[in-house]
């Protein structure tokens, strides 16, 4: 190769596979599982309601929607487009009140000319 053809080499920058976890479905690293964990949950629960306890078709599926609308409203309040660690950090804060979020109100010193 000649010192010609090395100068006219193109450099881009790219991201590595470290800052993007890709995306399956819209969603974003392996959110996916939470939501197909949600839906068979979901239909598990409504085969065993309606099978195994007999209750009716819409009673059942009523029921069995509380799984999937969990695991849907986990994902994309808590995790889709989230810093990694927010929904620990959140669930913390309201358990504890601890977490690695300022809490500003309680530190913020009172202003020296206000009694």
């Amino acid at each position: 190769m000649s010192s010609h053809e090395e100068s006219s080499l193109r450099f881009t920058e790219t991201n590595s596979s470290e800052d993007s976890k890709g995306k399956t479905w819209g969603l974003e690293g392996n959110l996916f599982w939470f939501a197909i964990g949600g839906v068979f949950s979901a239909v598990m629960l409504l085969l065993i309601l309606f099978a195994v306890f007999k209750m009716s078709i819409g009673l059942a599926s009523g029921i069995a929607l509380i799984p999937l609308l969990l695991s849907f409203t986990y994902i994309f309040l808590f995790r889709q487009g989230k810093p990694p660690g927010y929904d620990r950090d959140f669930f913390d804060n309201l358990l504890n009140g601890k977490s690695f979020s300022p809490r500003l109100l309680d530190k913020q010193p009172k202003h020296p000319f206000i009694p």
